[in-house]
């Protein structure tokens, strides 16, 4: 299996560090509102590798942090009047239960910042002891002229970054050093006591000293959205490298495509921002997680109502195409040579750095390929072809039985049946015409 990883810019051949297991890290979420879209392409990408990677047997350790802490909560907290815990916890829960709607359940341990300030008052100090850190009167702070590699996830230099600095800043020895602990004093917002003075973590430190509580200094797999390489990824390597001399942090860094909207980014000023919760009020979530597997996960991914909508249609053609195998699947394994290439072509796609619109391709080309002759098939066939069909659906973590979308509806459409006689009745002709028009075009067939 061959997975990319952005910092060599390559394909490189999954060799974990130990053999069979896989330690993955994904940024999780700053929890002050409601999780988004973009939020779900990203953890539906990830849930699904984890789905593959214990599908081709590897025991995963899936870790995702949560930021409890963190200037917008905080902002949030004094807008709102509730305290910042209570607003984290609330926000949490809320994003927990986004998540359960969209099936992704593979998160095997929520790491909240706050319960890990130990760690990370931790990690300050030894990286203070060892040259890299210095203390300053607002904060402590990485030194990146100590770190000659800052920059390699990224592909920048210190130089390029020059124009980029902020003159007004005078605390630091360069504008480009990051905070570790930022010092707090007098102010209404939660603090802990450290060796510097009350304050609170900085953004990055709080994931390195979370990934190296559990995994150590060195681990297989880190995930996030795109937007996160710099500076926040840049700065994990850069802090758990210098502390533990250590190299590589991560063998494979993985990141996800910008989800746009209507060919725009998402953004609230542009009024096309769109929370999960939101969706759902109009989308299935299983279309909603197809959507996202029908792009490759490190592509940029265009959200639309017509591209949902494409979706919808593809997942239940797959439904239909599954509902003709009539037969029950059970602990006998059988082959079919119709199935063969097809079933080939899925996890080829998949193990090439788990390409999932190849993969659902090819379960369109066994619908393309076999469908007009299901017929003539044996019953070992069909379960052989349902046998797969099942275990691409739990790898894409949706369903491919047939959703009963017409339940409760049979006494709405006895009612617009009775409304359209009416209609006619009265001579009301062009209405009840347009009545039948549009229930013919939502796949309901009407015959006058």
């Amino acid at each position: 299996m061959d997975v990319y990883s952005t910092l060599t810019r390559s394909k490189e051949n999954f060799v974990t560090i130990n053999k069979n297991r896989v330690n993955l890290f994904v940024c999780g979420p700053t929890v002050y509102d409601d999780a988004h879209i973009g939020h779900g392409r990203t953890y539906i990408s990830f849930d699904t590798i984890k789905r593959y990677l214990e599908y081709k047997g590897y025991a995963v350790f899936y870790i995702q942090n949560i930021t409890d802490i963190d200037d917008k909560i905080i902002n949030r907290s004094k807008e709102s009047g509730i305290p910042a815990d209570e607003l984290a916890r609330k926000y949490e829960g809320r994003y927990r239960e986004d998540m359960a709607k969209l099936n992704v359940n593979g998160v095997n341990l929520f790491a909240r910042a706050t319960d890990h300030v130990d760690e990370i008052l931790d990690q300050i100090q030894r990286l203070i002891d060892k040259g890299f850190a210095y203390e300053t009167e607002d904060g402590v702070y990485f030194e990146i002229d100590k770190f000659p590699e800052f920059g390699k996830l990224s592909n920048r230099n210190v130089e390029e970054l020059e124009s980029h600095r902020d003159l007004a800043e005078t605390t630091k020895k360069n504008p480009q050093d990051f905070a570790l602990w930022k010092k707090r004093v007098g102010v209404d917002e939660p603090t802990w006591p450290s060796p510097w003075g009350d304050g609170r973590p900085g953004w990055h430190i709080e994931d390195t000293a979370i990934t190296e509580y559990y995994f150590g200094p060195q681990y297989d797999a880190h995930g996030g959205g795109l937007d996160l390489i710099f500076p926040h990824h840049e700065a994990e390597i850069t802090q758990m490298e210098a502390v533990s001399g250590k190299a590589p942090m991560v063998k494979f860094w993985l990141h996800t495509g910008f989800l746009n909207v209507n060919g725009e980014k998402m953004s609230k000023s542009l009024h096309n921002f769109i929370t999960i919760r939101e969706l759902l009020e109009d989308w299935d979530a299983e279309t909603f997680r197809f959507f996202v597997l029908s792009t490759h996960y490190r592509s940029p991914i265009d959200f639309s109502k017509d591209s949902l909508h494409q979706s919808e249609k593809s997942l239940d053609r797959i439904r239909k195409y599954y509902e003709l195998l009539d037969v029950e699947v059970g602990d006998e394994k059988y082959e079919c040579d119709a199935l063969a290439p097809h079933k080939n072509e899925f996890f080829d796609s998949m193990d090439d750095d788990f390409n999932t619109p190849k993969a659902i391709a090819a379960i369109f080309g066994l619908i393309n390929d076999t469908k007009n002759e299901l017929d003539s098939f044996s019953t070992e066939d069909k379960i052989a072809i349902k046998a797969f069909l099942d275990d691409a659906a739990h790898i894409f973590g949706v369903s491919f039985e047939l959703q009963d979308v017409n339940a409760g509806s049979d006494d709405l459409l006895e009612l617009i049946s009775e409304v359209r006689s009416e209609l006619r009745a009265n001579k009301q002709y062009d209405l009840s015409d347009e009545i039948r028009n549009q229930l013919q075009a939502l796949g309901y067939e009407i015959n006058d």
